[in-house]
């Protein structure tokens, strides 16, 4: 079922819609790819500093939830960036793209960190008020921000790859 749906013919027909050629064909491309790498540093930037202050290696004086309402509408922002950028250079290789195991690992490890967030934001983060100002933070938040980590190195490194696997 896996290889009927990276295999379909719907993503060659995605890749001849006039803006996929629109954008393969001309300075469009390059311009996506320099803003999407631009707001996916400012997602995984602005998740570092929440995660830094989870394991609590940084940001100690500040309130885990003052950062984190501080910084969740910057990483957000940024993702809504990255995300629509990253479907407009998709688009115009969409079938060699879902084979390359570089985007299927980003893929992944998107899923994942983002499995990750919802974890801490709708099971942690409501007991939050236990921890907010602790330098030393309980193994809980500290496993969840090194796995954050973790998953957006592996999303970067892995992003990286996508242009030089074919």
């Amino acid at each position: 079922m896996l290889n009927t749906f990276l295999t379909s013919p719907k993503w060659i027909d995605i890749e001849n819609w006039p803006i996929s050629w629109e954008i393969g064909g001309t300075w469009l491309f390059p311009l996506l790819e320099s803003i999407h790498v631009i707001a996916a540093a400012m997602v995984v930037g602005s998740i570092l500093w929440v995660d830094m202050r989870l394991l609590g290696l940084a940001s100690t004086r500040y309130a885990i939830s003052t950062l984190n309402r501080e910084l969740v509408p910057w990483t957000w922002g940024a993702f809504t960036v990255a995300a629509i950028t990253g479907f407009g250079m998709f688009i115009t290789r969409a079938a060699s793209h879902v084979l390359n195991p570089a985007f299927q690992w980003k893929i992944f490890l998107l899923v994942l960190a983002g499995l990750n967030m919802v974890y801490f934001h709708y099971r942690i983060y409501r007991y939050i008020g236990q921890w907010d100002d602790a330098v030393a933070t309980p193994t809980q938040l500290k496993i969840t921000g090194g796995l954050s980590l973790i998953l957006w190195a592996g999303v970067m490194l892995a992003g990286r790859w996508v242009g030089h696997i074919v």
